[in-house]
């Protein structure tokens, strides 16, 4: 019989990055994506915190699952489903939602940038290293993917960027 306390602990990698990625960047990200979620837990179990917003999160929860890794999902508010998450976005939302291993919805009725700072907090707050997807730009407002990582740099998180040669933005 193995000693349970013998077993590593898991790697928790959360993640925070742009939500318009053009369709070419997508496959590069994932890539980048995957090599770090690699890299970082060193074969050790591995929990990928993610809001699974559309783009950089759902690619990121997509590529934990893919690796064996657990996934837990922060939804920021009570009607985040039904009031963010667009039709194109609906299938992928519902099937990671579904095969998170923790789904935690903060408790806002409304998702608006109070709600978004909420779940960062929680997420950068649940985790050891954070992935980025993320351009270099600075921030624009307190909730983007600069102030993230800003933010996650602070708490002396381990700041992985994953933006490859080639990557850009949708306008």
């Amino acid at each position: 019989m193995t000693d349970p306390s013998s077993s590593p602990s898991p790697v928790r990698i959360g993640v925070t990055g742009h939500m318009n990625l053009t369709p070419d960047t997508v496959e590069l990200v994932r890539d980048e994506i995957t090599r770090i979620l690699q890299e970082v837990s060193d074969g050790a179990p591995m929990v990928g915190v993610s809001c699974i917003a559309a783009g950089a999160d759902s690619i990121f929860a997509q590529a934990v699952l893919d690796l064996g890794g657990q996934l837990e999902v922060i939804i920021p508010s009570t009607d985040y489903r039904t009031a963010k998450v667009k039709p194109a976005h609906a299938e992928t939302f519902d099937h990671l939602v579904a095969q998170a291993t923790t789904v935690i919805t903060l408790p806002f009725d409304h998702a608006n940038r109070e709600a978004y700072e909420a779940a960062n907090e929680q997420l950068l707050g649940s985790c050891g290293s954070l992935v980025a997807v993320w351009d270099g730009r600075p921030a624009v407002d307190k909730g983007g993917t600069a102030a993230v990582v800003q933010t996650a740099q602070r708490h002396g998180l381990n700041v992985n960027i994953a933006w490859p040669e080639g990557a850009a933005r949708a306008e």
